[in-house]
Order: C-alpha cells, then structure tokens, then sequence
C-alpha cells in the first residue's frame, strides 16, 4: 500500500461511517451506530499510521507527498484539483484527530447509551471527524476551506445536538455564526493569494511566495491577517472567542472532541501549513502572536473565576491555544505542535473526567454544588489528578515538556519576542490556580450529598431533569438529554477511553525530552519546516532556567492553591472582597459579550428592523410586489370586460387588431 492510498483511506473511513450511520440508522440495530462510527474512525487511525510508516520510509527530502484524483476546475490558467498533501504535518494531524477521537467514539458509546438520539449523534460525530480530516490533509488552499465550513457546518450540528434546548440552539448559531465571519475573512484572504501568485495548490503556492511578494508586502500582509481572522474564529481567540463556552451546551463528548484535539487547533494548523507566507509576512505574525498572548492571559482571568466545572475547562483550552497560536507566529513550531499533541491528550481526559463528574451529579456542573468527590469516585478522581498535573505542567508529565518545549523556542529568538516568553509563564501561573481550583472544589472537603449517595452504593437520579444553565425542568425526550447517567466507574468504554489517555498524558512526552536526550518530535518534524527562514541561537542556559521554572511554578501553586481551596475556607472569598472590580470584570468574562452586542449585535438588529419597516415595507412589498400584482389584477379585469359573449364584438376586436397590423407594415415601408 502506497502512501496516497493509506491517506485517501483516512479520509474514507469516516465517510463511510457517517453515510452507513446516516442511511441504515432505521434498520440497524439500536446500539450498532456507536460501534460502527467507533469502528470507523478507530480505522482510520489504523490507516494513519500505516501513512506514517510509508512516509518515514521516504528520504527526508520527499516526504511531501501530494496526490489528486480529478480536477474540480480548470479555468483561466487556474487549476483547482480533489487533492491531499501528505508531509510530517499532516501525518501528525491525523493521527492525534482519528487517535484520540475514537476514543472519545469509544467513551461516547457508553455515556450516550442512554439517550434518544443515539444514532444521529454517532452520524455527526463521523461527520465532524471526516471534515477535520478533510481540513488537515487537503492539498490546496480551496478544499481546505471546503474542510473548514465543513467543521463549522459539523460544530453547529453537535453543539445544538439537544436542540430542545434553547441555549443549546443559541449556543450552536452563535459558534457558527462567528465561524462564518472567520471563513469569510479565510476566503478573503485566499483571494488576496491566488490574485497575485495564480495557484492554490500548497507545494507551488510555497514556492512561489518570495518571488511573487516583496518581504511584507501590503498585499501579502493584509492577505495573512484575513486569513488569521480565520483562524482566530476557529480557535477561539480574542475577540472571536465568545462562541467556544458557550459550546459547551453541547454534550460531554462534544466538548472533548471540539475542545482537544480538532476544531480549535484547526487555527493552530493553518498557521503552521501556511508557514513561510508568514514567515515572509512578519508584521501578521506578531500580530497573531499579540492575540495569542493577550488570549491566554485572558482566558487565564476567567477560569480563576467562573464556577460551571466545563466552563472552566474550555477556558483553560481557550488560553493552552492561546499559547500554540502565540508560539506558531513565534516560528516555535516544534513546540507549538508538540503542545498541541499532549494538550489533546490531557484536555480530552479532562474533559471526560468532568462528564463522569456530571453525570454523579445528575447533571448538575456548578463547583458550588460539588464536593468530597474523591471517596466516591476513585477512578474519576485518580484520572483528573493526571489531567491536572499534565495540565499544570507538572515535572515529567507530557504538559511540562510541551509547555517547556514551546516557552524555549520563543525565548531562543531574544529581542522582543522575551515579551512573548515572559506572558507564557505568567499564563503558567494562572494555569496551575484555576486547574487545582476546580480539583480542590470538586473532589476535596465534606461530601456534597450526592457524593455520600454513591458511596452508599447508588447513583443520583434528580426527581426532575432540569437544565444545569437555566434551571428549567426538561422532558428526556428525543432533542433533550437521556434519562439516565453513566460514570466511568461503572462503564466499562469510558473507563478504557479515560486509561488510554491518562497513560498517553503522562508518557507522552518521551518523544521530546530537553537537552537533546532524544528530539525525535522534531526531526520527525523537521521536513516540514526545512525552509524556515527563522533560526533559533542555541542557548543550554535558557533551556536549563526554563526547565526549572516551569517545575517550580507548578510545584509551589500546586501547594499555594491546596492552602487557598482545599483547607482555606474562606481566603478565596476574603481576596474577592478586597478586589470586588477585578472579580466582577474577570466573572463577566472581560464583558466581550456585552461589547459585542453593543457594537455588532444591536446596530445590525437596527439596521434589519429599518429595512424590514421602510424598505421592504414600501420598496419590495408595496411597489415590485404590490405594484406587480396590480398591474396583473388591472389587465386581467380589463381582458374580463372584453368578453362581452357578443360575435359583433369580437369581429370588431380583430378587424381593428388586423388594421393595426396593415398600419404599422405601411409606416415602416415608407
């Protein structure tokens, strides 16, 4: 098997998952579709790492492989293929999305068991995964926007996926409303490209690029910024962020598949695939890198603060993308994309250890409600904890190699970028607090009563379902959640899915160990980036003080936050009363919200009321529609009031008909 076909099967497989799931649903048997969508993706997995060994086999100058299976258009010089690209990039794309997504499919099966809509969630979720597959492996810059309003298209469908929830449905048209301003600005900016180099196809494009553009052209940095609009949108960073908590109306493994491992890092992948027009463009990479940081600060802000225990989490990937888009713009690649690996092992885990959570608590995701957890979950807990300290960049788990390795390539540049390098550790900081700020809360203290339930051997059912976000008692119904709850410790696919990546989150990070022990992640990575122009200065004292600062930060407030949340009671509050503003701005989110819906929202729902009220009103309804419909209804009466019936009448009508004729044939012969 070639390395094409191995590819072309990645993306096969979960088409075909969706399209059997999809069509045969009625006569399936109840429960086969989350086997099959698991299947399905768990093959291509399989397939993705066949693509991996084929394209290893390959001398390092040919690892990039591009193949196409007809042309889609060929118009004026410009020629638009059904094409993939293959290169360690790629390679690596597909297998951390297909990897960890059929896990998060094998998790599904057991948590979703319960719920009505069984069969068209696994549909979706093939679906979202073809589309991210589509997005990483497409050869040209056109059917990577076909993959990325495939995303959107796929996200809207998952997060209003109980779409008798109205905050669900809001959730899902608010995400893919600002998706669609993203892939707007995407489009634009291809335009910008193709204008001037007249090709789409990424080896061309590539190398076309120095020699159709001047070092930061104005075409070609306004081209860059539209397309870091799009990027911004897809992974969720300021101002275009808004969308990615209130996803989390969703369900638990919606969050996990849309919040680890695919549509957030599709901006983190674009900015990478697009590399040397931005390296070329250098004034929109510090601009992606100002956003990156200023994201990761804030979204850090907001996680100390808001008490929704999947709130917390998508804040938290919020500022970990924060950190892989500031380091992508850096030229940090190697670190970016090593984050992103591990960041979607330990989210996902996360992630899913919060739905087990959830689920103990029947639905109930506040930490003011949650306590004592620990006794009564063990497993859930011990999974968490790894999380956690993954998250927290803990010593010699996968996160503090990543975060270590990303912060080392950004402070290699010196000159400005220290700035850079300084933000990431004070972000470190935030993450370490809110991270053991939700563990303390949840899993530490007296027992809440749900907890003390469990122990004694049941698992809380509320008397009512209601919805977490506005306390609205729902039904169970098809379009709402399932009846009963699933926890990890007694589902058996949940509990294989949440082991799987607690082992990768703590082993991961073997394949970058610091000090050049081993740099397998990067000269598997480095044909990729071979034509870089940015070097990075080789500095062992950087990469020593680095190591030890990031163990420090996470060791100390690790101990820092137990005293505050776990035996403190009290301090978290007393720090509230003394600073009430700072509380207020980081609780409503920095009010982006509400600045939205200031400058964006209600001018638009102006201007749609004046145009409906005067003209559509008088222009559409009363002239072209209304005055249409009069001269129709004018004619047809004049035509009544010729059928008089009489022969006389009619013989005159064509006589003067045939005379009109006769007149019109002499004056035009003179």
């Amino acid at each position: 098997m070639s390395t094409q076909i191995a590819a072309w099967l990645v993306l096969a497989m979960p088409l075909a998952g969706t399209l059997i799931i999809a069509l045969g649903g009625r006569v399936l048997p109840p429960r086969a579709a989350g086997w099959i969508g698991t299947a399905a993706i768990a093959a291509a997995f399989v397939f993705a790492i066949i693509t991996l060994v084929k394209l290893q086999g390959l001398g390092a100058e040919e690892r990039h492989v591009a193949s196409s299976l007809w042309d889609l258009a060929n118009v004026g010089g410009l020629r638009i293929s059904l094409g993939i690209y293959v290169d360690p990039l790629s390679v690596l794309m597909i297998l951390v999305v297909s990897g960890v997504s059929s896990l998060i499919h094998l998790y599904s099966v057991g948590y979703m068991s319960s719920d009505e809509g069984y069969t068209r969630f696994f549909a979706y979720l093939n679906f979202f995964v073809f589309s991210m597959l589509l997005l990483v492996l497409a050869g040209n810059l056109i059917l990577l926007i076909v993959g990325w309003a495939f995303v959107g298209a796929a996200s809207y469908m998952l997060i209003s996926y109980w779409y008798r929830r109205t905050t669900a449905t809001a959730a899902g048209i608010k995400a893919f409303v600002i998706n669609v301003v993203g892939d707007i600005g995407l489009v634009l900016g291809t335009f910008f490209l193709v204008r001037q180099l007249g090709v789409v196809d990424f080896g061309p494009l590539f190398e076309g690029a120095h020699s159709g553009f001047a070092k930061n052209d104005p075409s070609l940095v306004a081209g860059m910024l539209l397309i870091l609009v799009g990027a911004f949108a897809k992974s969720a960073q300021v101002p275009l962020h808004t969308w990615l908590p209130d996803a989390m109306e969703g369900p638990t493994p919606v969050s996990s598949l849309i919040h680890a491992a695919t549509m957030v890092t599709a901006g983190v992948y674009l900015i990478a695939r697009l590399h040397p027009l931005f390296e070329w463009a250098p004034t929109a990479a510090i601009v992606g890198a100002v956003i990156g940081a200023l994201t990761l600060l804030i979204a850090g802000t907001i996680g100390l603060t808001v008490t929704d225990l999947k709130r917390v989490i998508a804040y938290s990937t919020m500022s970990q993308i924060g950190y892989m888009i500031m380091g992508v713009c850096a030229a940090a690649y190697v670190g970016g994309l090593f984050h992103l690996m591990t960041h979607a092992f330990f989210k996902a885990l996360l992630f899913m250890a919060a739905g087990s959570v959830i689920s103990a608590m029947a639905g109930e995701q506040s930490l003011d409600r949650m306590r004592g957890l620990r006794r009564a979950m063990p497993f859930t807990f011990g999974c968490f904890i790894v999380g956690g300290l993954a998250l927290s960049a803990f010593p010699l788990m996968s996160g503090f190699f990543s975060k270590d390795a990303l912060l080392f390539e950004i402070g290699q540049r010196g000159g400005g970028w220290i700035a850079f390098y300084v933000i990431g550790y004070l972000g470190s900081v935030m993450t370490v607090l809110y991270t053991w700020r939700m563990l303390y809360r949840a899993f530490w203290g007296e027992p809440c009563a749900e907890a003390v339930e469990l122990e004694g051997g049941h698992l809380h059912h509320a008397h009512e379902h209601t919805n977490p976000a506005t306390g609205e008692v729902e039904d169970t119904e098809v379009g709402f959640p399932g009846a009963e709850h699933h926890i990890a410790e007694r589902t058996w696919q949940m509990k294989v899915a949440m082991s799987a990546l607690a082992g990768l989150s703590v082993l991961a990070g073997v394949v970058y160990l610091p000090f050049g022990i081993t740099g397998w992640f990067e000269r598997f990575l480095e044909p990729t980036f071979a034509d870089s122009i940015v070097r990075h200065p080789a500095n062992d004292g950087l990469e020593i003080f680095g190591v030890v600062l990031t163990a420090v930060i996470a060791v100390v407030l690790i101990a820092v936050a137990y005293r505050i949340w776990a035996v403190g009671e009290g301090r978290a509050a007393a720090w509230q009363q003394r600073l009430p503003w700072l509380h207020r701005l980081f609780v409503n989110k920095w009010y982006f919200d509400e600045l939205i819906a200031l400058l964006v929202v209600r001018p638009v729902a102006w201007l749609g009321r004046c145009a409906r009220d005067s003209f559509e009103r008088i222009v559409i309804n009363g002239a072209i529609v209304g005055g249409t419909t009069g001269i129709v209804r004018a004619g047809s009466s004049a035509v009544r009031a010729l059928q008089t019936g009489l022969l006389r009448s009619y013989a005159g009508l064509v006589i003067v008909g045939l005379a009109a004729i006769l007149l019109y044939f002499l004056i035009r012969a003179a």
